[in-house]
């Protein structure tokens, strides 16, 4: 019975513990989503300042933005141009046509190759007497010169270039070739010139990131001043400098939020406005290739960057200017 009534005087003395740390936790909770609220009502009161101020935050991660999208679609679209690299198999003079056609099946059954046509010895003739002009010239011979060959087209995936020449090596190999060719010149320009859009891009995000900081910390540091003297009676009154903060740094978040909204929407604009056109482009080609979207990978990624931003300005600017605010 004594081990009982210990057991609820251990109840009885920690419940007060647990129910006022679960008070403070909701009174916690409370304020920030009342702060949050309040944030947003006093930006909403002010529409053409905060809409002022979301355009230039929307605009600054737009740019970016589009051009990580313009390479995205540039590296596949890189995938289904007709114009991919090539590789030309010159074969043996010894290999008949069935010979050829069945190792040209067995190409074709390699998961790095797009496609594999076989060309004989009379297509080859035939093709080169009607694109050279020479048309009288080759009539004159009396043996064909020219070998049967395959065609590949291999496959570019996410290992681009590397992936081409590995399979280059392994069909330069097989006895059945005498001699093989690979247009990779253009290929290799290609992903050096992706990787330098991506460097450009990257400074630019980078450039514009620092500038959307500015952007809001200059904001906030004006809305610290406007709102000084609610700021000194806040802290004669006992406010910690954590509890004058918050409300600064809700706001930037829901600038570089809006900013984020706003970006997106001019992306998804400029994709509408394009999609067409590039399609019609395309069709032209005989290809049915279509503007890669914004998606909600990138669409979260905007917000969120945008989010931060917004935060680390907020923080940046009260961190410096609030300890200027003391009663004296």
């Amino acid at each position: 019975m004594s081990e009982m009534l210990r057991a609820d005087v251990r109840k009885s003395a920690a419940s007060p513990r647990r129910i006022n740390r679960r008070d403070r936790l909701a009174a916690y909770s409370l304020h920030h989503r009342q702060v949050a609220r309040d944030s947003l009502l006093r930006l909403l009161r002010n529409p053409f300042g905060s809409l002022a101020t979301w355009l230039v935050i929307g605009i600054a991660l737009a740019l970016p933005g589009a051009l990580y999208l313009a390479l995205g679609n540039l590296a596949q679209l890189s995938g289904r141009w007709d114009g991919a690299p090539q590789i030309s198999l010159f074969l043996q003079s010894s290999l008949d046509e069935a010979g050829g056609q069945a190792l040209q099946q067995k190409i074709s059954r390699r998961g790095d190759v797009a496609h594999a046509e076989y060309i004989s010895r009379e297509q080859a003739l035939a093709e080169f007497r009607s694109q050279s002009g020479f048309g009288q010239v080759i009539d004159q011979l009396e043996t064909n010169p020219l070998p049967a060959l395959i065609s590949v087209r291999p496959l570019v995936g996410q290992s681009g270039a590397d992936a081409v020449q590995k399979l280059f090596g392994d069909l330069k190999a097989m006895p059945e070739v005498e001699r093989a060719l690979l247009d990779m010149e253009w290929v290799q320009r290609l992903y050096a010139l992706l990787d330098i859009g991506r460097r450009i891009a990257f400074g630019l995000a980078t450039m514009l990131g620092v500038g959307v900081v500015l952007v809001i910390g200059n904001t906030i540091r004006l809305a610290i001043e406007s709102r000084r003297n609610e700021i000194l009676v806040v802290k004669l009154v006992g406010g910690t400098n954590a509890f004058v903060r918050r409300p600064f740094l809700y706001t930037g978040i829901w600038f570089g939020l809006g900013g984020g909204i706003v970006a997106c929407l001019i992306l998804s604009i400029a994709l509408l406005w394009l999609g067409d056109p590039v399609a019609h482009l395309a069709a032209l080609y005989h290809s049915e290739y279509a503007l890669t979207g914004l998606g909600v990978e990138r669409a979260i990624t905007l917000l969120v960057g945008g989010a931060l931003l917004g935060w680390l300005g907020a923080w940046l600017a009260v961190g410096r200017h609030l300890g200027a605010i003391e009663p004296r």
